[in-house]
């Protein structure tokens, strides 16, 4: 079954909730979109947002190489050459990961739609369902407080909450959820690399009975060894983010002594389903727990996140909240969520289908 056709094209799908994070304010969600469709008539959907901040990907770049000229090798090749494809475009695009995750998950869903199964069910499913976080920016105490009552008024029960500018407003920020809501909410935080080993240490011992449950990437990038320098508890706790880009990072961060408890895998930094697997085999087989997490992106990509997060025993954690607060979307389904609670549908590939006007 040959690719017959590929349509690119980029859309601002907007943000109804601006938030800040330590290093930028987020208003804006431009996506590339890819249509992969085959000669049966069966299409397969990709999007890609980069993080320009953690990969050195802006749009403008992952639109380049998604022209149509640059995709000319894939026009012709049969769907049934699966993992050959997938090699290929991840060879191809080497600096481009949110590219290479457009196309790899467009792939995936025009083969697994081609089969005639759910992505999840192919790629494995041993997850029924788990539930995501929600995410609050950096904001002060009262505002922290207006935004957790406004999810938790939703249904939600897990939220992360954003620090890393100033870590004694961070500690007064987790006192005071904890004095509101007791343990209705389950509390993770990142830190977006805005601590330092002081900080972070500050930071862990002085919430220690405020029950954190994890923190996302509080050291810089770059500072590996810093963070396998930590006590054991606190690596326990730590999620690995930016440091996490690829198999190469995974087989450093696990390596003796670890410098994490959780990787958080986001297919915008991995280029893809087919890496992102790749990465958390790694993690299976060094005893590190899967958080999958996100941009701000459309459901295709976030659809695609969860239906292969749902294939690993040792995903425990879910950030998956990228598509809930746009304006608007391309497709509709692809996910369904209930009092926070994700799971997939029964539909064949990602269970997205394209909106009409």
């Amino acid at each position: 079954m040959k690719i017959k056709h590929l349509n690119v094209y980029k859309k601002d799908l907007s943000n109804a909730r601006p938030y800040t994070i330590a290093f930028k304010t987020v208003d804006e969600v431009n996506n590339a979109f890819v249509e992969l469709e085959l000669e049966n008539g069966i299409t397969g959907f990709g999007s890609g947002n980069p993080s320009e901040y953690v990969v050195g990907e802006s749009l403008d770049s992952t639109m380049t190489v998604l022209q149509e000229g640059d995709l000319d090798f894939m026009i012709g090749r049969d769907i049934r050459h699966f993992y050959t494809l997938l090699e290929e475009i991840q060879a191809r695009f080497p600096k481009n990961p949110a590219a290479r995750a457009a196309l790899d998950i467009a792939i995936h869903d025009a083969f697994s739609q081609y089969l005639g199964v759910p992505l999840a069910l192919f790629l494995g499913q041993k997850i029924k369902s788990l539930p995501t976080s929600v995410t609050i920016g950096i904001k002060n105490v009262a505002e922290t407080l207006e935004e957790a009552k406004e999810y938790y008024d939703m249904g939600f029960r897990v939220l992360k909450v954003k620090t890393g500018s100033n870590v004694d407003e961070d500690i007064e920020r987790m006192k005071k959820l904890r004095e509101t809501y007791g343990k209705e909410f389950t509390i993770r935080v990142d830190a977006n690399q805005g601590y330092d080993p002081a900080a972070l240490s500050h930071f862990f011992y002085t919430t220690r009975n405020d029950n954190i449950e994890l923190i996302e990437q509080p050291l810089p990038a770059a500072s590996v060894e810093q963070l396998k320098a930590q006590p054991d508890d606190i690596k326990q706790i730590i999620a690995a983010d930016e440091s996490l880009i690829s198999s190469k990072d995974a087989f450093r961060l696990a390596s003796p002594p670890a410098a994490s408890g959780i990787f958080n895998i986001k297919l915008m930094k991995s280029g893809g389903i087919h890496p992102g697997r790749q990465i958390a085999s790694i993690a299976q087989a060094s005893g590190t727990e899967l958080m999958w997490g996100c941009n701000d992106e459309s459901a295709i990509s976030i659809s695609a996140a969860l239906h292969t997060a749902l294939g690993f025993t040792n995903t425990k954690y879910l950030d998956l909240d990228g598509s809930l607060d746009l304006l608007e979307d391309v497709v509709t389904g692809g996910f369904e969520i209930k009092d926070g609670w994700m799971s997939v549908g029964s539909q064949s590939g990602l269970g997205v289908t394209k909106k009409t006007r």
